[in-house]
């Protein structure tokens, strides 16, 4: 495989829409030197969050509605796709394989499965080229929680960087401990934007907090914010992962319900305070020999996430992956791009010290496109 060109398309537990980029990647196992050629990031329409939001409880006539919903994500999956190619002035064509996660619906790995709403057939037959999915059920299957699936892929962009660590905050939030040489470690430690982007919807017009500046004018209440922390799940060795069954809307409700009169700023900011806290408490129990930090996903791009971070992880410095030319928005569809070529080229993953899976196994399903 000589300088080949892959395509990752990403739309993750946030429900804010699409990310998508095309990278080139030297021949062989190594990503270095790895170049981000063109990008795309379609928002979800508002109808569209609305049912993904739905489907995350049981309801009525689900198998039709998950299967409408997989085609309109097909159809968006595509467009992104041909948006970045088109800023990176690429043909389609001229891509060997997108790598395209679906949206996650129900995880349930206590179970063995794990369900991402997506056509990836669909994708094939309206870009014509090879498309990557369903990359969680192999690691599944060989007795792995199926997430998460990108600190390898951290692991290697943090390569010659032995006292750092990466902190992906999406909608969850997961770490990965790059300080050892010879084993990489990561899992998801609780929630990251979700239960923040989902209560600040209820009190405002827009999707999130820009910059936290709706936290920032609150306070953190330090009797709710022990509430929250009581969680198990925060106390639970890894490997684990979660998702919008544990932390959602009614999570949050069965923790305020223990109290009264907290003004809605004031829980924002504890909520900021809560993906902080449990990220830092994760960090210097698992990672406690990390001297650097760094942040991808949009809470990168939360100011007042990043200052609390500082604060709870201090003296370690907290930087963006931008620090190590990757921008924070582009890190997890990029890790899919990598998976994508890594099936493509038959080479198994280890995740063991991730997911728990038994042994290493390729990672995701392969829909020729043509």
């Amino acid at each position: 495989m000589s300088d080949a060109v892959f395509a990752g398309v990403m739309s993750g537990t946030s429900l804010d829409g699409i990310d998508a980029v095309l990278a080139r990647f030297p021949e062989g196992s190594d990503i270095h030197p790895l170049a981000v050629i063109g990008s795309a990031f379609l928002s979800f329409p508002d109808n569209l969050k609305a049912e993904l939001l739905a489907l995350q409880s049981a309801g009525c006539d689900e198998i039709a509605r998950v299967s409408r919903v997989a085609l309109l994500l097909a159809d968006l999956y595509a467009e992104a796709v041909r948006a970045a190619a088109a800023d990176a002035k690429m043909a389609v064509s001229a891509i060997r394989a997108v790598g395209v996660h679906g949206q996650t619906i129900r995880h349930c790995p206590q179970q063995s499965w794990s369900y991402q709403a997506n056509q990836p057939a669909r994708v094939a037959e309206q870009l014509g080229i090879d498309v990557v999915a369903d990359f969680r059920s192999r690691d599944l299957a060989a007795g792995g929680q199926g997430a998460p699936l990108v600190p390898l892929f951290h692991k290697a962009l943090l390569h010659g960087i032995s006292d750092g660590v990466m902190f992906n905050v999406g909608g969850m939030a997961n770490l990965t401990d790059a300080t050892h040489p010879e084993r990489v470690a990561g899992f998801d430690t609780g929630p990251g934007n979700v239960l923040m982007d989902g209560w600040y919807a209820q009190h405002h017009e827009g999707r999130f907090d820009e910059d936290g500046r709706w936290a920032a004018s609150g306070k953190v209440l330090p009797e709710l914010l022990r509430e929250f922390l009581g969680e198990p799940y925060f106390a639970q060795v890894p490997p684990k992962s979660t998702g919008r069954d544990l932390f959602d809307a009614r999570w949050l409700q069965k923790h305020l319900a223990k109290f009264s009169g907290l003004s809605a700023q004031d829980v924002q900011a504890t909520l900021l305070a809560l993906t902080a806290a449990s990220s830092a408490q994760a960090i210097k129990q698992y990672a406690g020999d990390a001297k650097r930090v760094y942040i991808c996903g949009g809470g990168a791009y939360n100011k007042a996430l990043m200052a609390r971070l500082a604060e709870y992880l201090a003296p370690r410095l907290v930087t963006t992956t931008q620090a190590i030319g990757i921008a924070p928005q582009h890190v997890e569809a990029l890790a899919f791009a990598w998976l994508a070529r890594e099936a493509t080229a038959r080479r198994p993953l280890d995740l063991s010290g991730i997911t728990g899976a038994r042994h290493a196994v390729v990672l995701g399903a392969i829909y020729p496109g043509n």
